[in-house]
């Protein structure tokens, strides 16, 4: 038996109209959509489909869209028989991964990442924060650079996500970052590459969101997952409802350690891994990580199917 895992992606996989031709097929998308917009109070799906204002970027949007879009498609998987042995997901993902594992109510958990992203975006002002993609340097020297860079200009600057060898994510201060991108490329970077992001997510600046979002977890029913999730902080599966919830909130101001997520599964003996959810972000790093693992997105009716 081949040893599968899901895994969720997280923010800049959003698009406008994503799903339409999935919805077109199945109708169990347009339905979780549903369920999602009445706990919202808007309708979530027209947004999606029909967005022409650029809502879906903004933060406490685009969350409640992706956690969504992913769950829709879950439940396909799940319809068509195709089970996970391991669950993880990149940051955002995570939340979408334990609604899917069973630990989250799939309507609590829309509402948590709304106000996820909405403390998100107060814990920051606008233009304040800024986040780059360090193309093709170690990540040693990165460290280094954002570690000098922080004590020379007194502001946060830290590496946030590892997203695969040679692919990793700065953020914090504007100024900062902006400073650390360039040393960046002085120490030999192919690229660095300013994200078109409202908030610089995993770094010391979330600190007054972490605090809120513990407070919000506090009130929800949280369960041991019945799939093993694997968390971005620690790189482990978690069964105490305890710890899944610290690592929930230590993620906010933490770095996703995506590569060592990927590596872990492999470690178990995963050969194939579903990228559960829009876009192709995950596979294409999954690819880049290890390519022994057969890595697919699944998010069109042909790609449902050639499963």
């Amino acid at each position: 038996m081949t040893r599968t895992a899901f895994v969720f992606p997280g923010q800049g996989s959003q698009a406008p109209g994503m799903l339409k031709d999935l919805a077109q097929s199945y109708p169990e998308v347009e339905q979780t959509f549903n369920e999602a917009s009445e706990a919202l109070g808007y309708d979530l799906w027209d947004l999606v489909q029909n967005d022409t204002d650029n809502k879906l970027n903004e933060t406490q949007v685009t969350q409640p869209a992706l956690l969504t879009a992913s769950v829709a498609i879950f439940r396909l998987l799940k319809q068509q028989g195709i089970t996970a042995d391991f669950m993880a997901g990149h940051s955002l993902g995570e939340y979408s991964a334990l609604v899917c594992a069973g630990a989250l109510e799939f309507s609590e958990a829309v509402k948590l990442v709304e106000a996820r992203g909405q403390f998100m975006q107060q814990a920051v002002p606008a233009d304040a924060g800024a986040m780059f993609a360090i193309i093709g340097l170690d990540d040693a020297t990165i460290q280094d650079i954002c570690q000098q860079t922080a004590i020379a200009t007194g502001e946060v600057v830290a590496p946030v996500n590892y997203n695969s060898p040679g692919q990793v994510v700065i953020a914090g201060e504007k100024s900062a970052t902006t400073q650390a991108g360039q040393a960046c490329k002085d120490a030999g970077a192919k690229r660095a590459l300013p994200l078109p992001v409202s908030v610089p997510s995993h770094c010391e600046l979330m600190r007054p969101a972490a605090d809120k979002l513990e407070e919000a977890l506090a009130s929800l029913t949280l369960k041991a997952p019945e799939v093993s999730v694997v968390n971005n902080v620690d790189v482990r599966v978690e069964q105490d409802v305890a710890k899944i919830r610290d690592a929930l909130v230590r993620q906010l101001y933490c770095p996703v350690q995506w590569t060592a997520s990927v590596e872990y599964l492999a470690s178990q003996d995963v050969e194939r891994i579903i990228e559960v959810g829009p876009g192709k972000v995950l596979s294409g790093l999954i690819k880049r990580i290890d390519k022994s693992i057969q890595a697919v997105a699944v998010n069109t009716p042909a790609s449902l199917e050639a499963l």
